[in-house]
């Protein structure tokens, strides 16, 4: 097979993002089950992704992953108790952003800096 002759990626909708699929929905459980007082973030779909929904944990750790529709991801926290809200409206937890800053300076030690 030739150089262009390679498969494209799969798109959603107009957009270069793939589409949510059940290892995502597995991997969210997961993050759930492992972490305490999880909070949900729907994030609208763009020209660039698909919907997503961000979980932040009590300590600020967070993951994210594709959902089919913000319909869908509000039910499904409200399925698993988990408190939802769309993150045009309230934004990001500040936990969420020190865990990052936290993150980083972890990282610049690591490699040497200071």
């Amino acid at each position: 097979m030739g150089l262009f002759g390679r498969r494209k990626p799969r798109t959603v909708e107009g957009s270069m993002d793939r589409a949510a699929d059940r290892n995502d929905r597995a991997h969210l459980e997961q993050f759930i089950k492992a972490q305490e007082g999880v909070e949900a973030f729907i994030e609208p779909r763009t020209t660039v992704t698909q919907t997503s929904i961000l979980l932040v944990a009590r300590t600020g750790q967070w993951t994210r992953r594709r959902v089919p529709d913000e319909g869908t991801a509000f039910d499904w926290a409200k399925k698993l108790g988990v408190p939802c809200y769309d993150a045009n409206l309230v934004g990001y937890p500040q936990r969420m952003r020190d865990w990052d800053a936290l993150k980083a300076a972890e990282r610049k030690r690591q490699l040497g800096g200071s």
